[in-house]
């Protein structure tokens, strides 16, 4: 685009200079001579554009650009050029008159500083033809000639000699390049060097101005409107885009439709005032925010309705801007006295409008203006259309993945729980985190992430956290459930090979907490490690056995063991907290620790404090947060019995239940839960190994366990009315809100569930 641009301004000014080449060229001899009539008779010169052999090349166009400015002012004026390597250049414009009544001007370069005394070059003359091409040529004899005036005698202005005829001169921008040597003669004076940039008349360096300022303008907008996918923002840029540099205001107004990312069905009725932009921000625009009603014989709607841009030259002669807000409309009138109203109508679609304004420049809008003005606004509103498809997919993204997430928390006494998903600026991605309450008063804490972005990473979420929570609800260990996650996994990238998405990855932790043991199981699959924070405010990351990713397949998962005591806070967290391609791992996870050492913080705090002081701020990647603070199951709400094998010791077991329920008040529930113990118990004399143990749990509700050193699992039946036996777990399930089974490493638990008021 760059490279267009400027093939497309020299084209422009190759057909200025081949109309004035012949004039510039009768300035430049009007120059010459007065210049000998100063020197004494002697016009000497040397070189051609020296200026292209002492200077970086970022210089010299830095230097012809504001010698073009100079030049198109048409009158006496100065200005200091700072240059690459820190030296700095005045320009001087010189206006003057040819023999043949040609008005134009000269700008000569005083660069100040000591001056090297070597004898010059005489460089080889060269006729360059009209209409050449813009750019600065060179042509001299070796070695080349610089920037230096010969030595003079006292009283002499020194000149370097050459042949006495017309210098060498190259049509550059706007102008004619030639270059002259003079210097001060007065022995006081500073060493200078002076030089003649370039000549050229006023009109001709105006016209070509305008058209490299605009094509200069729509470049820029190329490259800085539509940088975000966020119609906010977007039209943010290309208010900032034209102000200055084409009006003084700018104010955009969308409907309320297109900002959610949909399609406004009447945006004459729906508009909002989305961006007030300008030089100052004193004047009575609508706030944004404010719904826009414009009259229906405003420019703005005018606008709407034909599709085309529409100027005032003169707001005080357009009677429906006066009758639109006569209040406000007084005030801005003051200020303003120009106005284009231009839609934004993209792929067939209205999307809003752009009104820019004119306050500072005594000059209305034209209609080079307006065809500027809808040249930007042409491509804001693409990148407004891209920006409001991307905000519609993103919504619906996001939706689908809130949706799969836990809405409401289950009420438990294992931990305190608070939790936050944030999601990335760019895309939405399939973070997730679940609370799944456990047999026996525990509790199982997951957090993952899915690779990638996009819908079908929010639903591969929700089909791994519906797997994940059946498997825990089993009651597998954390390994085993990240083994058959794995397999799920690997299973769906198979069965969808042809989606186009690539691999279906997955990364987890699992952790599993048992408020009467304070012993926490975890185990994590290529997932970031948890924060521990012990109540003294300790801070620690737990070295966990690393696992690989979900969906490898083929490798082992290990678990490991750490004692939580009562008031611990466990953080759980995705990478997008952590991982920044703009941040070290290493200093955000110092960070992290400062923000968790404040034992006092509740969770919610805890998540707050995280997400503010630790979070980056434009996340590039999802952020799930999980934080659970550790409570312990009161000892004496546990009672538990290890007894034999022994038929005859249900009895003594069955009486012992039953005095402990007295004491904690629970008369209501006695008989179920002496009827579900008994059977309970029975069946490991039965059928399972000893030894066996009781235990009774008093918590939200009372589950009995029974634990033996047998691997058999119970099997539920319904028994035939001639059935002598088999009716155990049948009344258990009965009487029970529930019961299962869970494998220890030796041996089994069979437990069973049942509300306080059971009778």
């Amino acid at each position: 685009m760059a490279i267009t641009i400027r093939e497309a301004a020299q084209a422009i000014e190759r057909r200025l200079l081949r109309q004035s080449s012949a004039r510039e060229r009768a300035l430049l001899r009007a120059y010459l001579d007065t210049g000998a009539a100063t020197s004494a008779g002697l016009h000497h010169t040397v070189g051609v554009d020296e200026l292209a052999l002492e200077l970086h090349p970022r210089d010299r166009a830095v230097l012809t650009e504001k010698a073009a400015e100079l030049i198109s002012r048409g009158q006496r004026a100065a200005a200091v050029v700072s240059l690459f390597d820190g030296r700095r250049v005045t320009l001087v414009s010189r206006p003057m008159r040819s023999g043949s009544g040609v008005e134009g001007v000269a700008i000569e370069a005083v660069l100040p500083g000591p001056a090297p005394r070597e004898p010059l070059a005489v460089p080889t003359q060269v006729d360059v033809p009209p209409g050449s091409s813009g750019r600065l040529a060179v042509v001299t004899a070796v070695p080349p000639p610089r920037f230096v005036p010969a030595a003079a005698a006292p009283g002499r202005l020194p000149v370097a000699t050459s042949s006495r005829h017309l210098p060498d001169v190259a049509h550059g921008p706007f102008g004619t390049v030639g270059r002259v040597d003079v210097a001060d003669d007065h022995p006081d004076a500073p060493s200078r060097t002076r030089g003649l940039v370039m000549v050229g008349e006023p009109r001709v360096g105006t016209y070509a101005l305008a058209a490299r300022r605009r094509l200069e303008l729509l470049s820029e907008a190329s490259a800085r409107i539509g940088t975000t996918l966020d119609v906010r923002r977007t039209a943010q840029e290309l208010a900032e885009t034209a102000v200055p540099r084409l009006a003084d205001f700018v104010t955009i107004d969308l409907p309320e439709a297109v900002l959610r990312g949909e399609e406004s069905a009447d945006p004459r009725t729906d508009l909002h005032r989305t961006v007030v932009h300008g030089i100052s921000d004193d004047l009575p625009f609508s706030p944004v925010g404010k719904q826009v009603d414009f009259g229906p014989t405003t420019p703005q709607i005018r606008c709407l309705t034909s599709g085309q841009a529409v100027l005032e030259p003169d707001l005080k002669a357009a009677a429906g801007w006066l009758a639109q807000d006569p209040e406000h409309t007084e005030r801005l009138l003051t200020e303003v006295h120009s106005l284009i109203a231009v839609p934004l109508v993209a792929r067939g679609v209205i999307l809003g409008i752009a009104s820019f304004y004119r306050a500072q420049d005594p000059a209305p809008f034209g209609d080079d203006d307006r065809s500027l003005g809808l040249e930007l606004a042409s491509r804001a509103a693409l990148s407004i259309d891209n920006a409001r498809r991307y905000t519609r997919e993103r919504t619906m993204v996001l939706t689908l993945q809130r949706s799969l997430l836990p809405h409401d928390l289950p009420d438990q006494d294992a931990v305190e729980i608070a939790h936050r998903y944030l999601p990335a600026e760019s895309d939405v991605g399939g973070d997730w985190y679940d609370v799944i309450p456990l047999s026996g008063t525990r509790i199982g804490l997951f957090v993952g992430d899915v690779v990638g972005h996009g819908m079908l990473s929010a639903a591969t979420m929700g089909q791994l956290r519906t797997a994940a929570r059946s498997f825990a609800e089993l009651d597998f260990p954390p390994d085993e459930v990240l083994t058959h996650l794995d397999n799920l996994v690997g299973r769906l990238d198979r069965e969808e090979p042809a989606a186009g998405a690539g691999v279906i990855g997955a990364t987890c932790l699992y952790a599993v907490y048992d408020p009467t043991s304070q012993q926490c199981t975890m185990a994590r699959a290529g997932h970031p490690p948890p924060a521990l924070v012990r109540p003294d405010g300790t801070v620690s990351f737990p070295d966990l056995p690393a696992g690989p990713p979900l969906g490898l397949g083929g490798l082992p998962f290990e678990s490991a063991e750490i004692h939580l005591p009562e008031g611990s806070r466990l953080l759980l967290y995705t990478d997008g907290l952590i991982e920044d391609r703009h941040r070290d791992v290493d200093v955000v996870l110092d960070q992290l620790r400062g923000a968790l050492a404040h034992p006092e913080q509740t969770p919610e705090q805890t998540c707050q404090t995280v997400l503010e002081t630790v979070a980056p701020a434009h996340p590039c990647d999802d952020i799930a947060l999980l934080v659970a603070r550790t409570h312990a199951l009161d000892p004496r709400r546990i009672a538990a019995w290890d007894l034999p094998a022994d038929p005859a010791r249900v009895s003594e077991v069955r009486a012992a239940a039953l005095r402990q329920l007295a004491d904690w008040g629970l008369d209501e529930t006695a008989f179920a839960a002496e009827l579900m113990l008994s059977e309970l118990v029975t069946n490991a004399i039965r059928h399972g190994a000893g030894p066996i143990r009781v235990r009774l749990l008093h918590g939200r509700t009372l589950i009995c366990e029974v634990s033996d050193a047998s691997n058999t699992a119970p099997h539920l039946r319904r028994a035939a009315s001639t059935d002598e036996g088999g009716r155990g777990l049948f009344l258990v399930a009965q009487l029970a809100q529930s019961w299962g089974t869970r494998y220890l490493p030796e041996g089994k638990v069979i437990w069973a569930e049942c509300g306080l008021d059971a009778a």
